[in-house]
């Protein structure tokens, strides 16, 4: 099924009722940088927000980027739950991700949760790893393409994608493979998880484990050789 992920869509998305509910940062960002020394950050398609709290609040100065006002909005809303030390390390940027290129080589951390672009994704994510400073490191979530729960919403190389997909157009002769790997996680079967953030979401019906949603990832992590 092809979706327009243009701006309209994601205002839609992030407004109403289920927009309102708080969500945890994203389980593979925790596992993955939870050790990782704070620096600078962007956080691309950052949604509600979920994903550059939890950096700010670590010590990261994160540059938090989506292309919808509403999203922002929440975003905002709850960074001031956690205080003026995190919201100071916030900068929050409305742009589409696909036209909008961050300076060349400017990040310790570039992520990104679930992206969908109006445009190609091969494109966004060799942008995205070029913002990555000499030593940082990129990390990519995304739906597998096994997922049958954003499978029954949307499809398409935009939406899923593997992780060794996203590593085979990074050049080993400047970026060493940390992760690459498809990973399991349960959502209660009650939440909506219709769309997590900004260009990017948790959409459809998935597959049932117990009184849970079992979803499965893909994860890219990859560190740019100094």
């Amino acid at each position: 099924m092809s979706r327009e992920f243009d701006r309209a869509y994601w205002e839609e998305q992030h407004s109403g009722h289920i927009a309102a509910r708080a969500d945890d940062p994203d389980p593979q960002l925790v596992a993955e940088l939870d050790r990782l020394a704070p620096g600078t950050a962007l956080d691309a398609g950052c949604g509600r927000g979920a994903e550059a709290c939890w950096l700010a609040a670590r010590g990261w100065r994160v540059t938090a980027v989506d292309i919808a006002t509403a999203a922002l909005r929440r975003a905002r809303e709850r960074a001031g739950t956690f205080g003026a030390e995190v919201t100071g390390r916030i900068s929050w940027v409305e742009a589409d991700l696909t036209g909008w290129v961050p300076e060349e080589e400017s990040y310790d951390l570039v992520t990104s949760h679930y992206v969908h672009p109006a445009g190609s994704r091969e494109v966004l994510f060799r942008r995205l790893a070029a913002a990555v400073a000499p030593g940082g490191t990129l990390l990519v979530v995304g739906h597998h393409p096994s997922d049958s729960h954003s499978a029954a919403r949307a499809s398409g190389p935009q939406v899923h994608f593997t992780a060794e997909e996203i590593a085979a157009d990074l050049d080993p002769r400047r970026w060493e493979i940390v992760v690459a790997e498809t990973r399991t996680r349960s959502v209660a079967e009650h939440a909506d998880h219709a769309e997590h953030a900004g260009n990017h979401g948790h959409e459809g019906r998935g597959n049932h484990e117990g009184n849970g949603i079992v979803l499965r990832d893909t994860v890219l992590r990859a560190r740019k050789r100094t």
